[in-house]
């Protein structure tokens, strides 16, 4: 039987997940009160955090009493006792490390003077801030990250498609000549096979992309598309544009570096469909650079957040570049954007909105949390489908990874389910130069 112990959480981990209490199993969680102090401070505001912080403290007005302080109140069956931890002791050893007491350095002397109270268990400090972590292993406080929604399985996010040789001829000639389905079967494949996997497919004397239907058991032909003035460049793409545009699929996660055209496809394809639509929305999260908040930009709040929108612009004017003015595409697109059926918005203003019948494009997802994922997909109505883009080896957040971002969570949860897609973007289209970059550099 595993040995009780103490955990305590820093402002961060609630931040990411205001439930993150209830998953300790039965060992004690403390709380000091100088994260209550700091999360007074991210109450205000649109953005995940700051519903977060709302609906923590909701959670802790519904089970806290008196006893919280001293005794503590039971978090319930099987689980351990939640506490507040008060007190202003800075102790000397903290004192000699970090002068200044901050918030962090706060914490550190009530995870210190825990563990020495509490000497007969072990005291840890949970928190997603490297820099703390690292500080606090310096005092020698043992620390850990938050890890319940982290993913363990990671080959799957790097993979591209698998290449199957030694296909009877006959097989191959079926699919191109009578765009024929393949029983799965019959093509000998011995590799565990998931829902919307997309393959090549080889004999001695053609190939042929290919994608598996797990409704029918089947693989069927991937045809190259061309949509909205968009045409595939490689085979990644052709499958991306494939999933994009199949009706059966309703959530679609598209991996990749920048400049291999994730976003550019899912624009088009919502374009070439928006007649199945009643609204096209793309939304990306906000996430300053160089710790500046928004407060920092001149203009209003639309015109504070246009510099964190232009490159879905970009991506639009890439489209609008490919016809002519006076084209029947231009007209489709002033129609779409006048009517506000073709919205471009920060993802914080897309809350509460309702997304029925709605062709959904998420950027940046690469820089949500998986609770901010989960809010998003779960306010899919009838008719929607919703799409996430983004490059999980480039995180602007400080507190997320590779292995506990929202998109990478979403693939490894969702993946097997026949109404979800992942493929992974290897290629740079975007220049040779741009390729040459993203590589050597």
């Amino acid at each position: 039987m595993a040995t009780k112990k103490n955990f305590v959480l820093d402002t961060n981990v609630i931040l990411h997940d205001y439930k993150c209490i209830f998953n300790f199993e039965e060992n004690d969680i403390y709380i000091p009160i100088v994260v209550l102090e700091e999360l007074d401070n991210f109450k205000k505001g649109k953005e995940q955090i700051n519903f977060n912080a709302r609906e923590f403290a909701r959670e802790l007005d519904s089970i806290v009493n008196d006893k919280v302080f001293k005794n503590g109140v039971s978090l319930g069956e099987g689980k351990g006792k939640l506490f507040i931890q008060t007190g202003n002791e800075y102790p000397e050893v903290i004192a000699r490390s970090f002068i200044e007491k901050t918030y962090d350095h706060r914490i550190l002397a009530m995870v210190y003077t825990l563990g020495q109270h509490k000497k007969g268990m072990r005291t840890v400090l949970v928190t997603k801030d490297i820099n703390l972590r690292m500080k606090a292993l310096s005092l020698g406080i043992e620390a850990e990250d938050y890890i319940t929604d982290k993913v363990t399985d990671f080959a799957i996010f790097d993979k591209t498609y698998e290449t199957y040789d030694n296909i009877p001829p006959e097989v191959i000639d079926r699919m191109y000549a009578h765009d024929e389905a393949i029983p799965l079967d019959e093509l000998n494949i011995r590799f565990d096979v998931s829902p919307n996997d997309c393959f090549v497919l080889r004999s001695l004397r053609a190939s042929i992309l290919a994608r598996y239907s797990a409704q029918d058991h089947s693989v069927k032909r991937v045809e190259k598309q061309r949509c909205f003035g968009i045409e595939p460049r490689n085979a990644e793409q052709t499958f991306a544009m494939d999933v994009l545009m199949d009706e059966d699929i309703k959530l679609v996660a598209l991996t990749g570096k920048s400049g291999t055209g994730k976003t550019l496809l899912a624009l088009a394809a919502a374009l070439q469909n928006h007649e199945n639509y009643k609204q096209i929305l793309l939304a990306r999260p906000i996430v300053p650079m160089g710790n500046r908040d928004l407060g920092f930009l001149p203009g209003d709040e639309k015109q504070k957040i246009a510099p964190y929108m232009q490159p879905l612009f970009d991506n639009l004017n890439v489209i609008k570049h490919s016809f002519s003015y006076q084209g029947k595409e231009m007209r489709i697109l002033d129609e779409l954007q006048r009517n506000n059926q073709l919205i471009i918005e920060a993802l914080a203003y897309i809350r509460g909105r309702s997304l029925s019948e709605t062709y959904f494009i998420v950027d940046e997802a690469q820089n949500l949390t998986p609770h901010e994922v989960k809010t998003i997909i779960t306010r899919a109505g009838e008719g929607s489908k919703i799409i996430l883009t983004g490059d999980i080896h480039q995180i602007d957040s400080p507190y997320l990874d590779m292995f506990s971002n929202g998109l990478v969570y979403l693939i490894d949860r969702m993946k097997g389910q026949n109404l979800f897609a992942h493929i992974n973007l290897v290629k740079g289209e975007r220049s040779y130069l741009s390729e040459l970059a993203s590589n050597l550099l």
